[in-house]
């Protein structure tokens, strides 16, 4: 990613932030949730614009192991959608939707939380994961889908954590012991299966990623193709 798109990323995720504070988190206290779960989710991206293999392997790691602990944070978001069954947009009598803009503005906030967290997101799984095969020398199709997949059902067990045991990332560095007793006790079959719900959600989310920006790619090949020819 350019220092110009960075940048963009980084003033829009301030700006909504800054938006949700004055708006929404000290005005509504029922959506102040979106000023955390989104900053959380932003943290990830920012760690991983600082990732690269030209780095020391001793800093990458260690920026590394920081993006995985917070990584779960950003599909984290999309849970946030259930608050969605809160805004009761339809007319008691009739059964028709409301036509009521507190509502859809209520609704763009929860979908543009959850879409800039989960995507951006996805940018900095696919960034971090050819980074670290790069440096490795590991790169290939295989051992990239290989290890998103990896990281991805890690972030769905982290999702879990999230969103049921109410334990945040930060809890991992303010009370290790009791986070680490909480985990060890939290495995169950309804537990494994909320995973590969998560897992599925998140695959979808990845390879629609994935697709799109190789369809754009080729797109621009075909068009720099196209104007060599019309140049000739």
């Amino acid at each position: 990613m350019s220092t110009t798109n960075k940048w963009i990323v980084r003033l829009s995720f301030y700006i909504f932030l800054l938006y949700i504070y004055i708006t929404v988190a000290s005005h509504n206290r029922i959506y102040s949730f979106l000023l955390l779960n989104t900053f959380l989710g932003y943290i990830p991206i920012e760690i991983a614009m600082h990732i690269n293999s030209q780095k020391k392997t001793p800093v990458l790691v260690v920026l590394t192991v920081l993006w995985f602990l917070f990584y779960p944070n950003a599909p984290y978001v999309i849970t946030d959608l259930f608050h969605l069954a809160m805004l009761n947009p339809y007319n008691s009598s009739t059964g028709l939707m409301e036509f009521n803009l507190h509502l859809w503005l209520k609704f763009t906030n929860l979908v543009t939380s959850a879409l800039g967290c989960s995507l951006m997101g996805f940018w900095s799984l696919e960034h971090v994961a050819d980074t670290i095969l790069i440096k490795f020398k590991l790169w290939s199709k295989t051992n990239k889908i290989f290890l998103v997949s990896t990281l991805i059902i890690f972030s769905s067990v982290g999702i879990y954590i999230g969103r049921f045991l109410r334990l945040h990332t930060a809890y991992l560095f303010i009370d290790p012991k009791e986070v680490v007793s909480e985990l060890i006790q939290m495995w169950n079959p309804r537990m494994l299966v909320f995973i590969g719900f998560m897992t599925i959600i998140q695959l979808i989310f990845y390879f629609s990623f994935d697709i799109t920006r190789s369809s754009l790619s080729n797109n621009q090949e075909l068009l720099a193709e196209n104007n060599k020819q019309k140049e000739q």
